[in-house]
């Protein structure tokens, strides 16, 4: 759950409300995620994949690549966006719960567009020379500022790259944090706000969205 979500339960009912229905496939995908896994709000939830949904959709990337895969929920979301001829690649380390987006991703009408890469996503964005043009990043926040490092060269003008959990439940206002994720994720925020060949803004939805372009 959420920083907003605890502050205003009744508001994010209400979102959901009158938002998009999911597709069933997400809707199944969302209760086994409950039901399976021990850390289910890892999971992008309802309205955040809508908004990727229709975030992908806008955009109409070629090549999208994803980092932090958990249970493929974000995966088929963006994958509704991808134009024809197009991929998406995810990559994650969790061979223990790769079963579940395996399953998901077979049952899909994206099946043959969704590569699942299962090696440390660092290493992978060292050696890929795979031309991105939408990235979504959801994993270990302690790497964030490493992985953005790692893609800022490398992507063309126009490529969208999001970050997700960027406010921390909260903790980015701490002044002095001791947990390193929460120092991580200030560094990034402030790193990217600074870089004047991003445009940039920091979306409240859910856990903080921060959402970059590349000038």
């Amino acid at each position: 759950m959420s920083f907003f979500e605890q502050q205003c339960p009744e508001m994010d009912r209400y979102l959901e409300n009158h938002t998009s229905e999911e597709p069933a496939l997400l809707k199944r995908l969302r209760k086994e995620t409950y039901q399976k896994t021990t850390q289910p709000h890892m999971i992008s939830g309802y309205l955040q994949g809508r908004f990727l949904s229709i975030l992908s959709q806008m955009a109409k990337p070629k090549s999208i690549l994803e980092i932090g895969t958990f249970t493929g929920y974000a995966t088929l979301c963006l994958a509704e966006g991808l134009a024809k001829d197009g991929k998406i690649t995810t990559v994650d380390v969790n061979e223990e719960l790769s079963y579940l987006p395996k399953k998901y991703f077979q049952e899909s009408e994206f099946r043959d567009q969704i590569n699942f890469h299962l090696e440390d996503a660092a290493q992978f964005l060292k050696e890929t020379t795979e031309d991105f043009d939408f990235i979504f990043i959801d994993a270990d926040k302690e790497n964030y500022v490493a992985y953005f490092l790692l893609l800022k060269d490398k992507i063309k003008s126009g490529a969208v790259l999001l970050f997700d959990n960027v406010l921390w439940y909260g903790k980015v206002l701490e002044e002095n944090p001791k947990q390193r994720s929460t120092q991580i994720i200030q560094q990034l925020n402030e790193m990217i706000s600074k870089d004047n060949n991003f445009e940039n803004l920091i979306l409240p939805l859910r856990d903080g969205l921060h959402i970059v372009r590349k000038k």
